[in-house]
């Protein structure tokens, strides 16, 4: 199969130059390398070129023990770095400010798999010295640019047991075997290597639980009494799994109108092969009983991976009452807000938005995306 482009690949090409650290983030296994080894082909030689990987102990050293001399002698006649695995370092934000002020003719590209301690330890000591982005699994959006419209659309329900993980998409017959993988050996590695997480069979069982309530409301005291932790230690581990790039919530919407859901989340996942992976889980879709939640966690989370390919930034909620009226997913881009119910089934395109919810937010418009019109809602420029 030829190299699939990725949708940032000319965002990030723009960047190369302008005097900014590149940084991308997000699970292990995406392509974030494979990404930037594109972004620099016909840009950079390759002979200018050096690549710095912090899963080795040697590079972390190197690193976080470095003074601008030694910088100098790494460097060298480089005319671009990328640093893999930036989050293994400790204090990486300001090595790379110092590499940044003292090498302004290098350009620097830095990937992290977390944000456990990645956001917090660039975020001031690059202030301004940086751009920043989340690369996902593949995207439909991206297999339609790669094939066509049409042979994506006939690969949907193989979408939604196997998901978007490049492996998974360039290795067919190979999905469980790869995904099996990805969930014992990669999934949980940064959250694992936390300092404060000390019982990782606690995370997995959590894990286990909440991809079984995709789309559901999720309760921290009931997870905590299931799991026979306090919901404070709950609430601290679905952060770090956030954080992982593991699952991501949406907050309920609310403008206090009476009986609306105010505090409220729900959990999805990244990619639906690991979700399914998570809960041994691949039948086909046929028999499946929660080919609704599978749907939901498709539809939202190609939504987001989407917007933030084109660099959009977006805020997302659902909306429910105490009487159980609800919308699935509503989303706020500079300020405009649109609704969304999905059915897996076309025969229910014709469902009707909530009265209460169309009568306090008439300016919100109200859609339903099903199998015969996802691909204007994911793909959408």
């Amino acid at each position: 199969m030829n190299e699939i482009k990725r949708d940032l690949q000319n965002i990030l090409t723009s960047r190369i130059g302008k005097g900014k650290v590149i940084i991308l983030i997000g699970p292990r296994q995406v392509g974030k390398t494979t990404l930037l080894k594109a972004m620099l082909s016909g840009h950079v030689s390759s002979n200018t070129v050096q690549y710095w990987n912090c899963d080795e102990s040697e590079v972390r050293a190197m690193l976080s023990q470095g003074s601008t001399n030694r910088y100098k002698s790494l460097v060298g006649s480089s005319s671009f770095i990328v640093i893999d695995e930036a989050q293994r370092v400790k204090d990486i934000g300001l090595a790379l400010k110092i590499l940044h002020d003292n090498f302004p003719d290098v350009q620097f590209a830095v990937t992290g798999s977390s944000s456990l301690d990645l956001s917090n330890t660039i975020n001031e000591p690059l202030t301004g010295r940086k751009f920043e982005y989340n690369l996902f699994p593949f995207s439909v959006n991206e297999l339609i640019n790669h094939t066509n419209m049409l042979d994506e659309i006939k690969q949907l329900e193989n979408r939604l047991v196997y998901g978007f993980y490049p492996d998974v998409v360039n290795n067919p017959g190979d999905e469980k075997e790869i995904l099996s993988n990805i969930v014992s050996s990669y999934l949980y590695k940064d959250v694992f290597e936390f300092q404060d997480v000390r019982k990782p069979a606690i995370i997995e069982k959590l894990v286990q639980v909440l991809a079984l309530q995709v789309g559901s409301e999720v309760s921290f005291n009931e997870l905590g009494n299931f799991l026979g932790i306090d919901s404070l230690t709950v609430q601290r581990y679905i952060d770090l799994l956030e954080k992982a790039y593991v699952i991501f919530h949406l907050h309920s919407y609310s403008r206090n109108v009476r009986n609306e859901l105010k505090k409220s989340i729900k959990i999805y996942f990244y990619d639906n092969g690991v979700r399914n992976a998570v809960i041994s889980n691949f039948s086909p879709c046929a028999l499946r009983t929660d080919i609704g939640e599978l749907w939901e966690n498709f539809l939202i989370s190609e939504r987001v991976k989407n917007n933030a390919f084109h660099n959009r930034k977006a805020k997302y909620y659902f909306w429910r009452t105490t009487q159980k009226q609800e919308v699935d997913f509503i989303e706020e881009i500079d300020g405009t807000f649109k609704a969304f119910e999905f059915k897996y089934n076309p025969k229910k395109a014709n469902a009707k938005c909530p009265l209460t919810f169309s009568n306090n937010y008439p300016e919100i418009s109200f859609e339903v995306i099903t199998k015969e019109n996802y691909t204007d809602f994911v793909s959408e420029k």
